[in-house]
């Protein structure tokens, strides 16, 4: 990785070399933030007394000479980088974040300058493509056999299209069906640009769908129960958050607790056990479970037929479903083994 350091460093070194006037080094190096910090027009324009548009125009001008000077192999530093980036982006789908790039070429998490030495040499070098970043996509780096920049974003909402139609998450293997790529890798390449999309435990939805991009707690609580797909109780769902890939992942059992307590998604079924509403537990005590099951079957049902029906809606141990049910206020035994809702 070291020697990857090395080759960028020497792009770098040679692509401003051909940078005649020292003024325009300077605009170049301050706007793409090579030695650090990325500076606005106005910024440059105060520092050298030139108006903003001044610098915009200079800025222009220069990078045409520079991608002109690299077409024709005038930078003989740049095609050594360039083989390095495009080895990484292979190997990464033929596209990326420009972040991600930078940190996989230098093996490490990456400075602001040598995030941006990578996106500098994207932009000058015929051989890649730079999709600049705003608030649809992230900035990125592409191979540009594989296409233009607009291309590549018109592939990114090809794909987040597909998903909000679905209208629910989607892997990738699920979008590959629906696409036509060389390898399911390339869809995740290309689906990572979009900051409309999120993915979560191998599942790609838009950022506001809590069940790829949970927010809060409640949110993450939701994404646990979704998937392990049973009940679970409360501190058992507190050590699932604190071992998950969630971006805030500190919270407390007692904090877990009470936003279980608070949430109409979440249905206490046992002690300290709770499920989704959408799996159809019914909230309340056993006995008024059982009432409901006796109003709704409009007829006597036997012990048994009770018992089933309660445990589909609750996890509490069968003898505690009989006791209740020898609540006589409550149940009528009219028969051996029937039962039916005591007369009020």
């Amino acid at each position: 990785m070291l020697q990857n350091a090395d080759i960028i460093a020497k792009a770098i070194e040679g692509s401003l070399n051909i940078i005649e006037q020292d003024r325009e080094r300077e605009i170049i190096s301050r706007r793409f933030g090579l030695s650090g910090q990325k500076e606005t027009l106005e910024q440059i324009g105060d520092m050298l007394s030139i108006t903003r548009e001044r610098v915009r125009q200079l800025e222009k001008a220069i990078l045409v000479r520079l991608r002109i000077g690299a077409e024709e192999a005038k930078i003989p530093e740049l095609a050594a980088a360039e083989k390095v980036i495009i080895r990484n982006l292979t190997e990464m789908g033929r596209v990326a974040r420009s972040a991600d790039l930078a940190d996989k070429i230098y093996g490490r998490t990456t400075t602001p300058a040598e995030k941006a030495a990578i996106c500098f040499i994207g932009d000058i070098s015929t051989n890649l493509t730079i999709i600049d970043e705003n608030d649809k996509y992230f900035s990125a780096i592409g191979i540009s056999e594989y296409g233009d920049s607009k291309t590549i974003r018109a592939k990114v909402d090809e794909i987040f299209n597909i998903i909000k139609t679905n209208k629910a998450p989607m892997t990738i293997d699920e979008l590959d069906e629906k696409l036509s790529y060389e390898h399911p890798d390339h869809i995740k390449a290309v689906a990572s640009i979009s900051k409309n999309l999120a993915t979560l435990n191998g599942l790609w939805g838009l950022t506001k769908w809590p069940t790829v991009n949970p927010k809060n707690i409640r949110d993450k609580i939701f994404v646990v129960l979704e998937t392990k797909k049973e009940p679970m109780h409360f501190s058992d769902i507190a050590e699932e958050i604190a071992k998950s890939s969630f971006k805030r992942k500190d919270v407390t059992t007692q904090a877990i607790h009470n936003e279980l307590i608070k949430d109409s998604r979440f249905v206490l079924i046992g002690r300290g056990i709770y499920a989704l509403d959408s799996w159809g537990y019914s909230k309340g005590t056993v006995t008024d479970i059982i009432t409901d099951i006796l109003k709704k079957s409009k007829k006597p049902l036997t012990r048994e037929e009770i018992v089933k029906q309660v445990l589909h809606a609750r996890k509490v141990k069968e003898t505690t479903i009989l006791l209740n049910l020898q609540n006589k206020k409550n149940f009528k035994k009219v028969d051996k083994n029937l039962y039916t809702l005591a007369e009020k």
